[in-house]
């Protein structure tokens, strides 16, 4: 699969809270850096997305939502992780700010949308944290929005809550149009 000059990639999520250790640690996390870190020199256009809640946010338990404190503005497990190769991202995009969002897609109060159409974009390739929440919000909304979608699997980890979480979302996400490819599978253009 050639990358061409109207792709791009977004990486979902890869912060330290999401890590082993961190405040809402996906217990596979870290196996998504490698692939990421190889492929996204191949991409013209890459986008990283932060989760980047204020503390007093509908989303924690603490305010009536599902989760524990994680990802809050300014603290050390709302960073993207040094294991990721930041050198490589055009920008960086913050979501779950808004207190009428969970912000698990990254067009969700974001202007995701139109800094791709500025580049001109026409299918995006979807990797980062949480397979089963964000990975999946923002490759169903970037379908929604007419873009080409690719979900690199071997770039991808699952929360898992219910074990049948990761199935479920990928399942949803192909019945939604969204394809799947694996790292190995892309390629830069001759």
């Amino acid at each position: 699969m050639d990358i061409a000059d109207t792709d791009a990639l977004i990486v979902v999520d890869a912060q330290n809270d999401f890590l082993p250790g961190g405040a809402l640690p996906v217990a596979e996390g870290n196996c998504i850096f490698e692939p990421i870190n190889r492929i996204m020199p191949l991409f013209p256009y890459v986008v990283a997305t932060r989760d980047w809640h204020p503390r007093v946010h509908p989303h924690f338990e603490e305010h009536g939502g599902p989760w524990p404190y994680h990802c809050i503005q300014d603290t050390p497990g709302a960073e993207l992780s040094p294991k990721l190769r930041v050198d490589e991202v055009d920008e960086v995009l913050s979501k779950g700010m808004h207190p009428h969002s969970h912000g698990y897609s990254a067009f969700d109060a974001t202007n995701l949308d139109e800094r791709l159409h500025a580049h001109n974009v026409r299918r995006v390739f979807v990797c980062g944290l949480a397979t089963d929440y964000c990975v999946k919000e923002t490759a169903l909304e970037a379908a929604a929005h007419g873009f080409q979608t690719v979900v690199l699997s071997d770039a991808i980890a699952a929360v898992n809550i219910k074990c049948t979480d990761e199935a479920d979302a990928l399942r949803e996400m192909a019945s939604h149009g969204v394809r799947f490819a694996t790292t190995e599978q892309i390629s830069a253009p001759v």
